[in-house]
């Protein structure tokens, strides 16, 4: 008999269809990357999501995330991806937590419950913070470094952040990881060197501020569905009891 995941489970078979949908995976940040691979797990039938993002939809969103349409501007990111998840799956238990992950708000989130954390936020130091937090609890976590003025998906790569290169982002991180103490983290970046800026500098009281990085769907979306299946593909191998060191 056929159900929503009868395509998947011929792929990877009942057993693997379970441990899948036992999954609990936490994704931080609900931007390009986040939504998408979001949006992939749910279409993988896992056992729950936890979502944490602070921000609201804007219209900009609409060229990049999956969640914006017109229709959900001015929705949070959190409640539109529920819905879509629930539209989806109405099995997925799904958490949501509309905050800006930081030292004040770290402390909800206990890591050791989840299977495995996505981070794909923004910000180096809530980045660095979830990584480090994730680490002392064993859980497995990947980290989407930046994808912003990128325009070609084939020079994505997961890979060690050791072994990075070209990426400012890749390097900034490794310099502060190994202060604390970590020199392993799983990520995926992109080696291609960015579009240079050029109309993204705005003024504000003619002060110039800092650039608007430019960004686009198929890359975004590519890097949403690299993350989902590094989860999903590290789930079926080693099952959901093995923690990182």
């Amino acid at each position: 008999m056929q159900d929503a995941f009868s395509r998947m489970e011929l792929l990877v078979g009942n057993a693997g269809e379970k441990k899948i949908s036992r999954a609990k995976i936490a994704v931080f940040g609900l931007g390009g990357a986040g939504s998408y691979a979001t949006d992939a797990l749910a279409r993988c039938g896992v056992g729950s999501l936890t979502l944490v993002d602070h921000a609201k939809i804007t219209l900009p969103n609409v060229s990049s995330q999956i969640l914006a349409v017109h229709s959900t501007i001015g929705m949070s990111k959190v409640e539109a991806a529920k819905k879509r998840i629930h539209d989806i799956d109405e099995n997925i238990l799904v958490h949501t937590y509309e905050t800006f992950y930081n030292e004040e708000t770290a402390g909800m989130f206990d890591l050791h419950a989840f299977d495995y954390v996505v981070d794909a936020m923004g910000t180096l130091s809530s980045k660095l913070l979830l990584i480090s937090r994730a680490k002392e609890a064993r859980v497995p976590v990947i980290s989407c470094l930046d994808m912003g003025n990128k325009l070609d998906p084939s020079r994505l790569e997961i890979t060690d952040i050791s072994r990075t290169a070209v990426c400012p982002v890749a390097k900034a991180m490794k310099m502060e990881l190994r202060k604390r103490g970590i020199r392993k983290l799983k990520v995926l970046y992109s080696k291609e060197r960015p579009v240079k800026e050029r109309i993204f500098r705005r003024k504000r009281n003619n002060v110039p501020t800092k650039p608007v990085e430019g960004n686009i769907s198929f890359v975004l979306g590519t890097a949403g569905c690299f993350l989902a299946g590094e989860v999903v593909r590290d789930i079926l191998s080693t099952g959901m009891n093995v923690r990182n060191g």
